[in-house]
């Protein structure tokens, strides 16, 4: 494909020079307009693509996020059961048994 020879623009006036480049831009475009139509489509589904793939690691990010807080809130739910069980223990060795009434009473919205 033998391309127009390209016109000098030394001396000239920069924008006489922009006005020429831009104007040799769109003779190219219009000689070769499926070619560009060919390389603006593979470009948009190269972008898309890429885009995709973004969105698929950060659904896998947001998915092991996902695993390690909910391990977190059942560690935290054990925790408590354990504090619970270790107050009402302890409770129950207070001989007036005040102690463990009301703690029986804090704790009985939870059972429910």
């Amino acid at each position: 494909m033998a391309s127009a020879p390209r016109r000098s623009s030394v001396g000239k006036d920069p924008a006489k020079a922009l006005s020429d480049l831009a104007s040799g831009f769109v003779e190219n475009v219009k000689r070769n307009k499926h070619s560009f139509f060919q390389f603006f489509a593979i470009s948009g589904m190269l972008l898309l693509s890429f885009r995709s793939i973004s969105q698929k690691y950060q659904i896998h990010q947001l998915e092991e996020e996902m695993v390690v807080l909910n391990d977190e809130r059942d560690s935290l739910n054990d925790r408590m059961k354990q504090i619970k069980s270790s107050l009402l223990r302890q409770a129950t060795v207070d001989s007036t048994g005040v102690f463990a009434s009301r703690l029986r009473l804090l704790f009985s919205d939870d059972d429910q």
